[in-house]
């Protein structure tokens, strides 16, 4: 009765074990592969040595060349503008507010900056489509219509090629798998974006500035832009652990002038690679544990306590019968030899009865 008992707890609490199991695998851990709600405010460096670029002062735009820049990228999330998506996007979507500063370090002096805000899906972390989100470049806020990654890889990056959407051109541009790499101790997926000979649309405005103080003649012209961006992405967190932009601009005129604007090369600083890569691997590992190694240990543990219920179970089913008790000839012998003595004390008073019987006649 108690192997009985003890084999349906194990049985109850196997079954109990491999439900655990299966719900972390198939619901908790799709929940978890998401970008948070709470996310915490974040800043990615990058510097960019000996470069050179167009720095425009009250007016005035003039060419700087060997100074070191600085980009300073952080994303903040929208905790309201979140709570007020609506379908589709409600509860598949976060609101970031992004803003970055550029400038040069020797003076402090800000060369550009921009600030804006867009949704990104939940999972791929890709820019989906909604019509508040808006791009300010200091001139004035517009509308603007993301798509592709921007900030973030998806959880689970693949060895693919992905569209990264870059802020210049306002478009995607595809970004294709290179290689496996490792940095500071974790693989990461190098993926190398490669922009050539686009146009950088520019307010009007700037526009003329441009062109009337470092092109001769008055004459009209575009900006060229070229960019070799490499992101290296730890594939579980789809996080960004390094980046590189080799960047190169060009303000060309109708009639064949050309002034390079732009040719700076910015790489993420050791501190920025080192933090991310921090952050990257405790996340992976939450990631691991809720998705792989809880589910496999429980679904081993429910197995065994399955096992040995059944064990326990089917041990008492087929426990043997008490045996009967066996047959001893010598003690069946012995009980038959008494018998037979009984008869033959009582044939034996019989005979000695009759014997006095014919005695007495005879006298």
């Amino acid at each position: 009765m108690r192997s009985r008992v003890l084999g349906a707890a194990l049985f109850g609490l196997g079954v109990l074990a491999l439900v655990f199991a299966g719900g972390l695998a198939f619901v908790v851990a799709p929940t978890v592969e998401q970008l948070p709600y709470d996310l915490k405010p974040t800043q990615s460096v990058a510097v960019a040595p000996n470069a050179r670029f167009l720095q425009i002062t009250a007016g005035k735009a003039e060419v700087v060349e060997g100074v070191e820049l600085r980009s300073t990228i952080t994303v903040t999330p929208d905790a309201k503008a979140t709570s007020a998506l609506s379908d589709p996007l409600d509860g598949e979507a976060v609101v970031w507010l992004v803003g970055q500063q550029v400038v040069r370090t020797d003076t402090n002096a800000l060369i550009s900056a921009y600030s804006t805000s867009l949704a990104l899906d939940r999972q791929t972390a890709a820019a989906q489509p909604w019509d508040k989100a808006w791009l300010d470049t200091g001139n004035n806020q517009e509308s603007i219509a993301y798509s592709g990654q921007i900030y973030k890889f998806p959880f689970g990056t693949e060895k693919k090629d992905y569209e990264i959407y870059d802020r210049d051109i306002l478009k995607t541009v595809p970004a294709k798998f290179v290689k496996t790499q490792q940095i500071e101790g974790l693989e990461t997926y190098q993926f190398t974006q490669e922009i050539r000979d686009e146009i950088q649309e520019l307010p009007a405005d700037r526009l003329t500035v441009l062109t009337s103080q470092l092109l001769k003649g008055g004459a009209t012209g575009k900006v060229h832009y070229n960019n070799t961006r490499t992101v290296w992405v730890e594939p579980a967190t789809g996080q960004y652990l390094k980046v590189e932009e080799k960047q190169s601009k060009s303000l060309v005129s109708d009639d064949g002038q050309s002034v390079s604007i732009l040719d700076a090369t910015f790489t993420y600083t050791d501190d920025t690679i080192k933090n991310a890569a921090e952050t990257s691997g405790d996340n992976r590992q939450k990631l691991q544990l809720v998705g792989v190694w809880a589910p496999i240990g429980l679904a081993v543990l429910g197995a065994v306590l399955i096992i040995a219920a059944l064990f326990l179970l089917n041990r008492r089913q087929t426990a043997p019968a008490a045996p009967a008790p066996k047959h001893n000839p010598r003690h069946s012998a012995s009980g038959a030899a008494d018998d037979t003595t009984a008869e033959v004390d009582t044939n034996d008073d019989t005979t000695v009865d009759t014997s006095k019987t014919s005695a007495q006649k005879a006298e």
